[in-house]
């Protein structure tokens, strides 16, 4: 699975990309983000509050039950706002 990170979430994890390779627990967006928060240092920074996060499933905007696989690709980035 490809994960990409965008703005405050690439700086708090401290990269902008990665591939990994979650539990077969994982299945989707909300269980990731549990994953991702208990690998600790920034990653526990960045995911402990999902409610600042938008998630984007192989280019596509998905709520936290969308359904994950190995091959996709998970983008994390905060909620934008504009004016």
């Amino acid at each position: 699975m490809k994960l990409l990170y965008f703005a405050w979430v690439r700086e708090t994890v401290g990269r902008g990309e990665e591939d990994v390779a979650p539990p077969a627990t994982v299945v989707t967006v909300a269980h990731l983000i549990a994953w991702l928060a208990q690998r600790g240092g920034g990653y526990a920074k960045a995911f402990a509050d999902p409610e600042r996060l938008r998630c984007a499933v192989n280019h596509a905007h998905a709520k936290p039950d969308h359904p994950l696989s190995a091959r996709d690709e998970v983008a994390f980035f905060p909620p934008v706002t504009g004016g």
